[in-house]
């Protein structure tokens, strides 16, 4: 450990000595490994509806979560108060949980070696909130302005800085700085009996200058109208097995929820993931690669060191179509025999870390957009996602597509409404016979569920043709 100061030495008090005496606390009953994961967030919430504040708020939260582990059971306390004997009572509690075999040293700790991927000079969750308020309107009057059939507008802005401090048995000692900033524009528009709605929005681990100066709150505000206008005068979907485009960016969700969460190696160890059992085999067609990166600079997934302190990386999931691993934690890269992957994540203090995905995208391929468009007789271009459903034991999902169109004979046609594309995730990617040179990254607003626990997450994908897949409208 450098013994350079943090928050938590500096601000509570800890020292290396207080850290030491905590963990061997926590295997004092046996265990495996513990750890300590220590939390500070402040954060600002803004919302406007129908150009009126309807909340903001400013918190400050802090917290200690304590965990062991012993073979595959897991000890889990914490407390929101960082009083020594407060900590060492949540290190008892994780250690009664717990009950491992045989009490492990505690190591001596050395600081990991992070990346320094957002560089923040003024945090935005320092900058005047009249600031903050300012950008929330200049939306709500850019999407009015953009249509007069726009009848109500929701605008939304967050932003948060955690400072976090994790230390672990086997000598884990990371500490991190991590901003986020999110702005969301929801707009609805109506026309005699048709209504409809469109949303859009971005940001990242970014300052509120980001707001001024690449993604303007105009920008967002107009896309999000964008959407609704369309909708009004889309027609029904048509209903059945066809082909299917999917546009670049934010339609990785689609990759994030059918994919994605089938390949946390929580869910392999356990048995229950449609490709349990399937690393070296064949899981979509040789056009696909897919990854799962951390270490993208300002991206809304991105982190120095995961919630375990281990620094992120890229990790290959799918390399020409071939499963080459599983994203792991500490926990199930023991219990697997294989590398941990920088893949352990927690929403805060009050949650045990799992593996979880950070930014998950298909690398580009070598065809142009217009030509995939071209090869298809009658099909459905989907340009942006709403929600989704998908059952990782089997991989099948459905989701609701936002935003799209007819393509017939090689053309984008009519818009299209209640369009949902059905499909079966491991299946789903043997389908894909184009992969567009146009990757492209979502504008950073996902969040991911998984557990009870919600993460910040980023997907992304060039455009894909897939060849068959079933599609539900009402049109026939």
């Amino acid at each position: 450990m450098t013994g350079k100061q943090n928050l938590f030495f500096q601000k509570f008090g800890v020292t290396p000595t207080d850290l030491q005496r905590y963990l061997s606390e926590a295997l004092s009953a046996g265990g495996d490994y513990a750890d300590l994961y220590f939390e500070y967030l402040t954060s600002t919430n803004i919302t406007v509806d129908e150009s009126i504040v309807k909340s903001a708020t400013q918190g400050i939260s802090a917290g200690c979560g304590v965990r062991v582990l012993a073979g595959e059971r897991t000890g889990y306390a914490y407390t929101d108060d960082l009083a020594p004997e407060k900590i060492l009572r949540a290190a008892r509690t994780a250690a009664l949980i717990a009950r491992g075999p045989a009490q492990q040293p505690v190591q001596g700790f050395k600081e990991s070696a992070a990346h320094q991927l957002y560089q923040i000079s003024s945090p935005s969750v320092d900058a005047d909130i009249a600031a903050k308020l300012d950008l929330v309107m200049r939306a709500d009057r850019a999407a009015r302005a953009y249509d007069p059939r726009i009848v109500q507008v929701r605008g939304g802005y967050a932003d948060e800085l955690r400072q976090i401090l994790v230390v672990g048995s086997d000598g884990t000692f990371a500490t991190d700085v991590q901003p986020l900033a999110r702005f969301t524009v929801i707009c609805i528009a109506k026309s005699g009996e048709n209504s409809a709605k469109g949303q859009s929005g971005g940001g990242g681990r970014v300052e509120i200058d980001y707001f001024q100066t690449e993604k303007t709150p105009e920008t967002f505000a107009q896309e999000a109208a964008r959407q609704t206008i369309i909708q009004l005068d889309a027609r029904e979907a048509p209903a059945g097995e066809m082909e299917v485009v999917l546009g670049p960016g934010w339609p990785g969700i689609l990759l994030h929820e059918a994919i994605g969460h089938g390949l946390e190696a929580d869910f392999n160890r356990k048995g229950t993931s449609a490709f349990s059992g399937l690393i070296g085999k064949r899981v979509a067609s040789d056009k696909c690669m897919v990854v799962d990166n951390g270490t993208l600079p300002s991206r809304r997934g991105s982190l120095n060191v995961d919630d375990e302190g281990s620094p992120t990386q890229e990790t290959v999931l799918i390399e020409n179509g071939i499963l080459k691993g599983y994203l792991s934690d500490k926990l199930s890269a023991r219990l697997m025999g294989m590398p941990s992957t920088g893949s352990g994540r927690r929403e805060s203090y009050e949650h045990i870390p799992m593996p979880r995905m950070t930014n998950t995208y298909m690398l580009a391929g070598n065809d142009a957009p217009e030509d995939i468009i071209r090869s298809v007789k009658r099909g459905v271009y989907a340009v942006n996602f709403g929600g989704g459903q998908v059952d990782i034991t089997n991989g099948k999902f459905v989701f609701s597509a936002s935003e799209a169109y007819m393509i017939e004979d090689g053309h984008v046609t009519a818009p299209l409404k209640n369009c949902t594309l059905i499909g079966n995730g491991p299946d789903a990617l043997t389908r894909v016979s184009m992969v567009g040179n146009d990757l492209q990254l979502d504008e950073g607003v996902g969040t991911c569920g998984k557990d009870g626990q919600s993460v910040p997450v980023g997907v992304g994908i060039p455009t894909l043709k897939l060849d068959s897949m079933t599609v539900g409208g009402t049109a026939r």
